[in-house]
């Protein structure tokens, strides 16, 4: 009886090895054939994929920044290879590729150890960071910068002090001719300087109900602000926030001051004050600037915002319906990648509503820690007109992270997770991942709408 019981063992043993071994075969096929399709070739609206393994001396490129107080990692220089993050994602998604990935990483072993002197854990980081400052130049130094090639670029960081005019450039508040760049710069502001003392400067006497009532309700929103970051509960930061969007908000009649819009204008007016105020921005004060220093800083703010809403008009218009039609779209998203998680939030009951309203409304500013918030602010002016499709992949990929604790909660467990999720820690390696599934999964589905479709 034994000895079948071992015949049997020994002759089904090769049956399992070799089923094992056909499944392997079928994952690196795959894999093979993903790399081959990806690797080497230049997506619109994203980075060339390609792997950088030699050093370059960027002792040249090094000036200072504004710094937020973060703990280091391989992604804090604004880069990202989009095929580490393939790797990363694929890594994560499928226990039994580590193997593989780390078999496809191998061959840059011998370049990292040629380089001792350099941690491991940040040579990726400066020599990719080195080659991407120096396209980053190439790019703003000609006398016509070609947006699409800077959108390929800033899609995976900016360098900080490039930022403020990268920014400019990739919103159209900038024109792409370096001739006309600082005539265009000029008019505007004196544009913006002209609209506050005509609506903002201006006794209430003068001012409708409705308008008056607008400007209490942004009073009362500016110190609510970013309110775990200290400089924005400085009197004059608050003032220069209120300028702001009051004039903006007078400007566009159609939609007027809405709840939320407070928070867009924040990004903006850190990466411009930038320009002028060196280290931490828990230790920046505005007082320490002229007062054609913060014109000028305000009017930046208030025309990149004036650009990145209006390719989002209806979201901020009566009843919100471009908000609306996008959490639809982000429900029947999670519904085709996480069927169990879209089943279990729909048995308790909670609406995609009751939680992505917010991401949509603030476009996660009130999500992620604040000293993250400009490197995904990269990658939102990168995708141009197309940024509010992609929101919608961005944000599945944020809210899918916790999929399984998802499937744990019951429904009033589920609404205080949304509201409180665990990022407090997170550093730009969280960020870059959920970034990397949103691309891949924008790849597959963007272009098939019908595999969405109830």
């Amino acid at each position: 009886m034994k000895n079948n019981i071992n015949q049997s063992y020994k002759e089904d043993q090769p049956k399992k090895e070799s089923a094992i071994s056909s499944l392997d075969s079928r994952f690196n096929q795959t894999l093979r054939n993903v790399q081959g399709l990806l690797k080497g070739r230049s997506i619109p609206g994203k980075v060339l994929l390609t792997r950088i393994l030699d050093p370059v001396d960027d002792s040249s490129l090094q000036e200072t920044s504004p710094t937020y107080h973060r703990s280091f990692s391989s992604n804090d220089a604004g880069t990202s290879d989009r095929w580490e993050k393939a790797e990363e994602v694929q890594s994560t998604s499928n226990p039994n590729s580590n193997a593989n990935v780390n078999k496809s990483k191998s061959s840059t072993s011998n370049a990292e150890n040629t380089s001792k002197e350099i941690p491991k854990s940040t040579m990726g980081a400066r020599a990719t960071d080195s080659a991407r400052l120096t396209k980053f130049t190439k790019a703003l130094s000609g006398t016509t910068v070609i947006l699409e090639k800077l959108r390929e670029l800033a899609w995976s960081g900016v360098p900080p002090y490039m930022r403020p005019n990268v920014w400019r450039l990739l919103l159209g508040y900038a024109p792409p001719n370096s001739d006309r760049r600082e005539g265009v710069l000029k008019r505007k502001r004196l544009e913006y300087l002209d609209s506050v003392s005509q609506y903002y400067e201006v006794p209430d006497t003068e001012r409708s109900d409705d308008e008056i009532n607008m400007l209490r309700q942004i009073a009362v929103d500016c110190p609510r602000t970013v309110p775990d970051v200290t400089f924005f509960q400085q009197e004059q930061v608050q003032k220069s926030l209120e300028r702001v969007l009051y004039t903006w908000a007078i400007r566009h009649p159609a939609s007027g001051y809405v709840q939320g819009i407070n928070d867009l204008a924040t990004p903006f007016l850190v990466v411009f004050l930038s320009e002028y105020l060196d280290g931490s921005v828990e230790n920046w004060s505005i007082s320490n600037l002229s007062p054609e220093q913060i014109s000028n800083i305000e009017a930046d703010c208030y025309w990149c915002l004036s650009k990145l809403l209006d390719g989002m008009q209806d979201h901020y218009t009566f009843a919100q319906p471009g908000i609306q039609r996008l959490v639809f779209k982000l429900k029947e998203l999670v519904r085709r990648i996480d069927e169990p998680v879209s089943r279990h939030m729909e048995e308790q009951g909670l609406e995609f509503l009751q939680f992505a309203f917010r991401w949509f409304n603030c476009l996660l500013i009130r999500e992620i820690p604040f000293h993250l918030v400009t490197r995904l602010w990269d990658t939102y002016l990168a995708e141009g007109d197309g940024l509010p499709d992609f929101l919608v992949y961005i944000f599945a990929s944020f809210l899918l992270t916790w999929s399984e604790e998802l499937q744990k909660l019951d429904f009033q467990e589920l609404v205080m997770f949304l509201q409180h999720l665990p990022t407090q820690n997170w550093t730009d390696q969280e960020l870059e991942m959920v970034l990397s599934r949103a691309f891949m999964w924008h790849s597959m589905f963007n272009s098939s709408p019908s595999h969405l479709a109830s």
